[in-house]
């Protein structure tokens, strides 16, 4: 049905009860993966579900684990995912299912009981292709908290709707995603040769084709970001990596938040080279101070990070506010370089190796 008022396809509903599949790539993920299925079988939903699991090359005892789910819960469905690829898993899993409603799931997820219910009521009432929530990222150790923190502010990840919006509406991307199957296979599922932002894509092409894609902030899932700082390294940088391949891609379509890493990058680099020229005398006079002007963006930047690490929002105590302070440059800074590559050579083979080789510590 054409919505003539705002020029938009509304999505089809099914009919009620007619079921959800639940879909999640799993790579390396012993110690966070028993935790995450368990609330996806407590969803509160009065209709079948299954949960498909796309099982990568695991060395960590994931894949042991997942065939002991699979027997102990006939809902449990597992496909091989042998490229170890998101967008391949999530499209073997679409594929596998057998409802009209697919919801994309994580393995560093947990959802609240009511998650999917909620999500199918609000896709009812607004006629949305694909639905989202909030991304509520938390932590145990001091490392992991202060990642959390920076997910969950601002300043972390640019202010993206899903990290802390709270006024519902169209969206840009949604996290996860509550999925009409029928508006999926219209669109062509997830591109496969893209291995990051991979939903980022996918929400264009269902926005393009006239689709809505709905920010509900009554939504929210529990996320448990990286362990450690050199996982958390590579996979900002890969990260930005494949944002610099979707500008080269997909040019305008990306928002200009995604632009501000890479400038921080730029001006950094650019007051490292004037350092060195007006320490070896190369620079002088009128021409030294107008360039010393680059080293203001870089002095306010460090007094932002400073002022987010040891304000209120900056942890329990000094630990945590030591890492919120090295946490968040760090992103900052990954995904910049990682863009700039990406912008410059494009993202070739690029892939996230945090989850490579995973020896999780089991979680208490």
């Amino acid at each position: 049905m054409q919505d003539e008022q705002h020029g938009r396809r509304d999505a089809p509903i099914p009919p009620p009860g007619a079921g959800v599949s639940f879909v999640m790539p799993v790579l390396n993920e012993r110690a966070y993966l028993r935790r995450a299925v368990e609330t996806v079988l407590a969803q509160d939903i009065d209709a079948p579900t299954e949960l498909i699991l796309a099982l990568g090359p695991s060395n960590d005892g994931t894949t042991e684990l997942a065939h002991e789910l699979a027997r102990d819960d006939a809902r449990i469905v597992l496909v091989d995912n042998p490229a170890a690829d998101i967008p391949v898993g999530l499209n073997l899993a679409i594929r596998a299912g057998r409802y009209p409603t697919v919801v994309r799931v994580d393995a560093h997820s947990e959802l609240d009981p009511s998650y999917a219910r909620q999500a199918l009521q609000t896709l009812d009432r607004v006629r949305a292709a694909n639905v989202g929530g909030v991304m509520h990222a938390d932590g145990r150790t001091p490392f992991q908290r202060a990642v959390a923190r920076a997910y969950n502010s601002p300043i972390g990840l640019g202010g993206g709707a899903y990290h802390g919006g709270t006024q519902e509406g169209e969206a840009e991307s949604a996290y996860l995603g509550v999925m009409r199957r029928d508006v999926l296979e219209e669109v062509g599922l997830f591109d496969e040769s893209i291995r990051r932002g991979e939903d980022w894509e996918l929400n264009l092409r269902i926005r393009r084709a006239g689709y809505r894609v709905w920010f509900d902030p009554s939504l929210s899932v529990t996320y448990w970001p990286r362990e450690s700082w050199t996982r958390l390294v590579r996979q900002f940088a890969a990260t930005g990596r494949w944002r610099g391949e979707l500008v080269r891609r997909f040019g305008r379509g990306n928002s200009l938040r995604f632009f501000a890493p890479p400038a921080l990058v730029l001006t950094i680099v650019l007051a490292l080279v004037i350092g060195v020229l007006q320490a070896t005398g190369v620079l002088t006079g009128w021409w030294s101070v107008a360039a010393s002007l680059v080293y203001l963006p870089v002095i306010a930047y460090a007094v932002l990070i400073l002022a987010v690490a040891l304000g209120s929002g900056g942890g329990r105590g000094w630990r945590d506010k030591l890492w919120s302070a090295a946490v968040l440059p760090t992103m900052h800074l990954s995904w910049g370089w990682g863009f700039l590559g990406g912008v410059i050579g494009g993202a070739r083979d690029t892939v996230d190796t945090s989850r490579l080789g995973s020896r999780n510590t089991p979680l208490p």
